[in-house]
Formats: structure tokens, C-alpha cells, sequence
């Protein structure tokens, strides 16, 4: 939908609410034609049913309006004597199309002196209800929401079971897409697993101002662009299918790599502008190492530093990564793969460690080599140990399922560009050596009606074009755990319009599941800070203490009134 689409669709409400309500206002003592008037209207209705005139915002808010508009059609009937459970479930059922009956077809009469009080307690109950939900929605949408962490592709800045609070007012909110969808879940429908939405129709893309630009190493969560999979909702036939652009599973990366930036990954190491990069301090970025030892691996030499390890995991590697040719190579065997049961991550190639001292660490190993993620303090700490034979950073080859996908471009998720990252009204040449960086971009996010490309050329609405200058600004999302990450150098850029939030605060973390599944919690991250320097800081007993403060301050208060 274009904006031109959405505001006729927005004349086309208005006229349906004039044909179905001015009689209703005249018999309210109004003027026919104040039902006519857009935006005026409505404020004129919420002077009718005596409600705020700050409802009518409310009614233009997507999503929120979903909520609101119901209200505000049994607010309507029961303003003109139509106050049976019946009124009100017809006036649902025909999406407010009843009120089209009682203004033409009903000699009813306006009920100046209408008690706004519920009139029962079930009525009180779903007004409450009705309006807690339209706030937390409102909040959800526009300004923070909780979001949990479920893999490990930033360990050790985020780790798995984080509770975060994103903010959307960082980089401004941006105004749902998917008008239709049920507010405060994502694309489905929990327990059932069902879609929450309806594809059509679609906003078009509106971003509120908001504090800042994304800056450079900053974590951000984001809709993966290349979810387009109906495996989201638990379908395993591989079949494919459009998610509107909101409704893309929730990411979280880290981005190397603003809007204008030229990014080379050299040897694993990220460069910017030709510079290598500066991360924060609070990043600790982890690699492949390929660990080998002077004796075969057994449950008695096993490296305890290891073990001790707060992830107790050295690297989770599903049967998949040992189909891989390049980690066969690495470890000199052919794994066997009939020994690998179909939900197996752990199997018989663990050499001489006990089978459930592999399973509860998630080891890859054979005989004396062993497959290690570890960051740069891990690394130093175990390399000069006495039961080492080497350990050595694993490097991988180009691959072809490295971005672009292009035989031209022999890159790898260790060796990579350089490759420049799109910036809003910059422009850049079109020939055969970027037409494969950037083919994908501007087919699927630059929003062109007809786009085709031959092998050096590119042709928009039918006309050639040389170059091309790009509609709005595009980020490199990465992992800070390098080898076990699913990000940019598999799918590429991420747009500006997929941006959801900053993440800012971890109001509660659980190792190893929840509670009722075993977990336990990590007290040292409740109530931390994601972004800034040091080490993160616990706010838990602070904000414990304002509580015990708040309840204490409210219990004086109405004791004194109760006194007064």
C-alpha cells in the first residue's frame, strides 16, 4: 500500500462512517455535515458519548486502533439507549455495521445524562482489561518491549536466557506495517502456532523521529530479511512463504558495520574503512580453534579449563557441520554418519571421552584433535598448557553459501570483501562486478514495481540504467561468536526499514533453562545494562529498595488519609 493507497482508504472510512452516523448526530444536537469533516469528526463523537478527545488519536494508531474502534462503536449504540448484551454483540459481529441499522431503521433517542459507570462488575472487569491491554500494547509497539535471547551468536555480551527490554525510541519506533495482527505477540499465536496477522493490507514503511543512528558495534535487534520460511510455524515441508516485512523473525546482531562503510574481513578480523575495528570493551568476540593434544582425550585429561567454563559448552555442532568438508579436513577423518542419530548433537566421534561427558559438554573431538570456540582470554589461558600439542585458529575456505553466492566473488566468513554497506542517496555503478553485491537489494528492499537484471545490466520500470542511488540506509549484522553465527555473511545487508530497537537493559537472565525446567538464575546480570564500558553493573538491589520504598511511601499515605 503507497501512501497515496492509504489515504484514500482513509477517505473511504470517513465516508462510510458519515453514510452510517449523521443522523445520529443531529439527534445528538449537532450539525449533519460535523460527521463529514475528517479528523473533526471524531472529536466531535467523543463530545457525543462524553469521552477524552485524545481517544481519536488512539483510533489513527495502528494496531492500536483494532482495539479502540470496538469501544468506540458499543460507546456509540449505548449513547442512543442500546445497552443489551445484544446491542453490543451485534454491533461486534457486524464490525459496527449495526449502527447503520439504528441510524436509519430506529426511532432512538440521545441519552444526554448517560452514566459512564460500568454496569456491572463483569462490565468493569472487561473495561479494565480492555484498556491495561491497549497501554501495554501501545508500550510493546512504540516504546520498549521484552525480548529473550535463544542461541548463542553473541555469547559472551548476551548470553543464552537474557531477558532483554529493547527500546524502539532509540532509532524511532517504527509504525507496524501489518495493520491487521493481534497486538502483543509476534507472527503467531501462542499454543496454537497459527499466523497472527493478515498479509493484506500493508502501511507503507513510517519511522517516528527518534535519538539517535545506529552506531558502529552497536548491538541492535532487527527482522532477519531472509526469513521467508514457513518453518517458523513449525511447517517442515520447506515450502516457501512472504512474511510482510514486521512480521520477519526478531534478530539480534551485532552491527560491525554502518550505512557508508567499506568492510573487509581479513583472517577473522573485521576492518572498516581500511582500519581494523575498535570493539567495545564489553565485547568478547570468540573463534574456531582446532585444539590438538599430545595424548588422545579422555575423561581423566580432559582440559578442566574447559569444563569450567560458565557455558559448559565448548561449541554446540549439530550432524550437519560434520557432513562439512572443510571440518573433515580439519579433523584429517570422514565422519562416520551412520553412527549420528537423527536429534543426535553429540555422537560416537568423540574418540576416548566418556559419551556423557561429551553430551553434557557438547564437544566435537576425535582421538587428540578437538573443535574449541573460545575468545581471546580462553585462548591465551589454555595455549601454553602442558597437555597442549597446538591450537591453532581454523581459518575456513571461500564457500560459495557465503554472500554473494557468486563464483566470482571466492569469499569466506574468515576472508571477506571489501564490500561497501549502502547509504541513503549515495550512488554507485552498475556493471557486472556489483550487479551480484547488490542484485538482491534492490530487487526485494529498494521497492521498485518492476526490476530485471541480465548479467551486467539493470533495467527498472523497462529503461536501462548505469547506476543507482539507493532509497534509504543498510547495516552488516554479525555475531560476536564468529563461527557459530547465522548473520550477514550468509543473507547480507539488513535495511533500515527491518531495524526493530536498541537493546538497553537485561531485567533478568537464567542459566540453562527456567526454573520450572531445571535453571538457575545468573543474580550478577539481573537489572544490567547492555551497552556502555566495564563491567556490567547490577541495578537488582536498587530497584528492590525503591520498591520496598514505593510500598512503604503508599501504605503511609493512606494511612493518613484514613486518619484525615
Amino acid at each position: 500500500m503507497t501512501f497515496i493507497q492509504l489515504f484514500i482508504f482513509i477517505l473511504i472510512i470517513q465516508v462510510i462512517h458519515f453514510l452510517g452516523t449523521w443522523k445520529l448526530y443531529e439527534k445528538a444536537g449537532r450539525k449533519w455535515w460535523e460527521a463529514a469533516i475528517p479528523v473533526y469528526n471524531g472529536i466531535v463523537l467523543m463530545k457525543i458519548i462524553k469521552r477524552p478527545k485524545w481517544w481519536v488519536i488512539l483510533l489513527f494508531i495502528p494496531i492500536i486502533h483494532l482495539l479502540m474502534f470496538p469501544i468506540v462503536w458499543i460507546e456509540t449504540i449505548r449513547s442512543f439507549g442500546k445497552t443489551s448484551k445484544l446491542d453490543s454483540l451485534l454491533v461486534l459481529i457486524t464490525l459496527g455495521f449495526y449502527i447503520y441499522y439504528i441510524n436509519y431503521f430506529t426511532d432512538v433517542k440521545y441519552n444526554e445524562d448517560r452514566s459512564l459507570k460500568p454496569q456491572s462488575e463483569l462490565g468493569e472487569w472487561v473495561s479494565s482489561i480492555a484498556f491495561a491491554i491497549i497501554a501495554a500494547t501501545l508500550v510493546h509497539t512504540y516504546f520498549m518491549r521484552p525480548y529473550v535471547i535463544p542461541s548463542s551468536s553473541l555469547e559472551k555480551t548476551l548470553l543464552i536466557g537474557d531477558f532483554l527490554l529493547v527500546s524502539k525510541f532509540h532509532y524511532g519506533a517504527r509504525v507496524p506495517m501489518t495493520p491487521i495482527a493481534l497486538p502483543m505477540v509476534h507472527d503467531s499465536i501462542p499454543v496454537v502456532h497459527k499466523g497472527s496477522y493478515f498479509k493484506k493490507p500493508q502501511l507503507p514503511y513510517m519511522r517516528l523521529p527518534g535519538l539517535q543512528k545506529i552506531k558502529r558495534n552497536e548491538i541492535v535487534v532487527f527482522n532477519w530479511p531472509a526469513d521467508t520460511l514457513a518453518t517458523m510455524w513449525g511447517d517442515n515441508s520447506g515450502k516457501y512463504t512472504y512474511k510482510p516485512t514486521d512480521k520477519k523473525t526478531n534478530y539480534v546482531k551485532r552491527c560491525v558495520a554502518i550505512a557508508g562503510d567499506t568492510l573487509q574481513i581479513i583472517d577473522g578480523k573485521i576492518h572498516i574503512n581500511g582500519e581494523p575495528s575498535i570493539m567495545p570493551d564489553r565485547s568478547d568476540l570468540q573463534h574456531l580453534y582446532l585444539y590438538t593434544s599430545k595424548e588422545p582425550f579422555s575423561r581423566q585429561n580432559f582440559p578442566q579449563s574447559i569444563i569450567n567454563n560458565e557455558r559448559k559448552s565448548v561449541l554446540k555442532i549439530k550432524k550437519e557441520l560434520w557432513q562439512d568438508q572443510r571440518v573433515q579436513k580439519a579433523f584429517k577423518v570422514k565422519a562416520d554418519l551412520t553412527k549420528i542419530g537423527e536429534d543426535s548433537l553429540y555422537v560416537d566421534l568423540t574418540g576416548g571421552i566418556a559419551q556423557d561427558l561429551a553430551e553434557r559438554l557438547n564437544v566435537v573431538s576425535y582421538n587428540n584433535k578437538m573443535l574449541v570456540n573460545l575468545t581471546e582470554g580462553e585462548y591465551q589461558s589454555i595455549k601454553n598448557t602442558p597437555s597442549v600439542a597446538s591450537l591453532e585458529k581454523v581459518i575456513f575456505p571461500s564457500d560459495e553459501s557465503v554472500f554473494p553466492h557468486d563464483p566470482k566473488y571466492q569469499w569466506s566468513i574468515d576472508n571477506f570483501g571489501p564490500l561497501y554497506i549502502p547509504e541513503e542517496g549515495k550512488t554507485i555503478e552498475i556493471n557486472e562486478k556489483t550487479i551480484p553485491l547488490y542484485k538482491h537489494l534492490i530487487s526485494e528492499y529498494e521497492h521498485h514495481n518492476d526490476v530485471m537484471f541480465t548479467d551486467d545490466e539493470l533495467f527498472i520500470d523497462g529503461q536501462k540504467v548505469t547506476d543507482y542511488t539507493f532509497s534509504q540506509n543498510y547495516y552488516w549484522m554479525m555475531g560476536d561468536n564468529r563461527h557459530n553465527s547465522l548473520d550477514a555473511r550468509s543473507y547480507g545487508f539488513t535495511p533500515m526499514d527491518h531495524v526493530v530497537g536498541k537493546p538497553v537493559f537485561i531485567w533478568m537472565s537464567w542459566k540453562d533453562g527456567m526454573p520450572w525446567s531445571g535453571g538457575t538464575p545468573r543474580w550478577d546480570r539481573f537489572f544490567t545494562t547492555v551497552h556502555g564500558s566495564g563491567k556490567p553493573v547490577s541495578y537488582l538491589y536498587y530497584f528492590l529498595g525503591f520498591l520496598v520504598a514505593w510500598f512503604g511511601y503508599s501504605k503511609f499515605i493512606k494511612k493518613k488519609k484514613k486518619a484525615a
